[in-house]
């Protein structure tokens, strides 16, 4: 065979393999396609399912880029593809970041002191029963709900002894004159206000969670729990956190999720280094604190779906390198409580261990996360006992 005639046939030979690997490619890709929808019920039709693909690509992209970077050691977390992996950013943190800070950051009236002034090295108010299974907020921006939810539900258990899941529908649905905005966002203040005005929030069991705005349905004769008020903390005080968590028990808190590596975080110490410290768009539940070789950090609940974190948020003195600073804390206050017979509350965690890590867990992942905190601990959240 001529040198001419043999350079030609090994081109199309090698034009014929590449477009081999690109069609097993392209059905490859359509098949991933097809299990993704199928694994997290997305149904699309024509054009909105090509745009719908081409985000889930280019997210797929993203994760595989970073997790390069992550093997390499240049990335302390990695990605992964989960059920926001065919959202935009934007669309995500319309749909999922649904704090609204609508008011100036003031100074705290926690008088510090008043508790434990010897702090146990590490607190995890899972493993004492005061913390439900991760909830699923679906596509509404409820976070602040869920979080508000988390802190008097923990409160609730301290006082009654018995976990009981509260109603986050009841706060999406009927909390709109205390500024809320159901599933367009709110505040866990206005939430906290909404039921110490309303003298309760029932139980989820009475009024299970819909990710929509809904007529309210609120009945009095379903009331799980109740608060009265609630108190800052010293702005920036990472030290009247710990207090505050050490000896009250789980926190609301406030984080700024506002980045695709938060849409798509699967693991390790998370650090977006364009996080902020005034965008502060997802609220989640502070329920303890502890040490991992030579780092402190916080423990947060996460409630974004059935695929929801636990996330390890690391302290720092200075937070330069690491974006996460203490804002807004805040105390309970025992002076002013209100009880519910045992016999009122309805526990809804049927055959559930609550408060032993395992399998009854298995909503939760460890990680790291390092963020900017909105940190609020709600007051007078349904408590007896005083402390010392």
């Amino acid at each position: 065979m001529r040198p001419a005639a043999h350079f030609k046939l090994k081109n199309m030979l090698k034009l014929a393999i590449l477009a081999l690997v690109v069609a097993v490619a392209a059905a490859s890709t359509e098949a991933n396609w097809v299990v993704f929808k199928s694994q997290h019920n997305k149904t699309y039709h024509g054009d909105e399912d090509v745009i719908r693909r081409f985000i889930w690509q280019s997210n797929l992209q993203k994760i595989e880029a970073h997790n390069e970077r992550y093997a390499q050691g240049l990335e302390t977390y990695y990605l992964g593809e989960n059920k926001y992996a065919d959202m935009t950013v934007e669309e995500f943190r319309r749909t999922m970041n649904g704090l609204r800070v609508n008011r100036p950051l003031t100074p705290g009236n926690f008088a510090s002191g008043l508790y434990k002034s010897v702090l146990p090295d590490s607190v995890d108010w899972r493993t004492k029963g005061y913390v439900t299974e991760v909830k699923d907020q679906g596509q509404c921006g409820s976070c602040w709900a869920f979080s508000t939810t988390g802190s008097l539900e923990g409160q609730n258990f301290k006082s009654t002894g018995k976990l009981t899941s509260l109603s986050e529908s009841n706060l999406v649905d009927c909390s709109q004159k205390w500024g809320n905005q159901g599933c367009n966002g709110g505040l866990m203040d206005q939430g906290f206000q909404y039921i110490a005005d309303n003298k309760g929030i029932d139980t989820e069991t009475s009024y299970p969670y819909k990710p929509e705005d809904r007529k309210c349905r609120f009945k009095k004769a379903d009331v799980g729990a109740t608060d009265k008020s609630y108190k800052d903390i010293t702005s920036g005080s990472e030290d009247a956190l710990q207090e505050a968590v050490a000896n009250i028990g789980p926190i609301s808190v406030a984080i700024d999720a506002s980045h695709d590596s938060f849409q798509l975080y699967k693991g390790g110490v998370y650090n977006e280094k364009a996080c902020s410290t005034s965008q502060l768009d997802h609220g989640v539940l502070a329920v303890g604190y502890a040490t991992k070789g030579s780092d402190d950090y916080w423990i947060l609940g996460q409630v974004l779906g059935s695929g929801g974190l636990h996330l390890d948020v690391q302290k720092q003195e200075e937070p330069v390198r690491h974006c996460h600073h203490g804002q807004l804390p805040h105390r309970l206050d025992p002076a002013n409580t209100e009880q519910h017979s045992r016999d009122d509350v309805q526990t809804t965690h049927s055959g559930s261990t609550v408060g032993h890590l395992g399998s009854q867990w298995p909503l939760y992942h460890e990680a790291d996360l390092c963020v900017y905190f909105f940190i609020q601990i709600k007051v007078d959240l349904f408590i007896t006992n005083r402390w010392s």
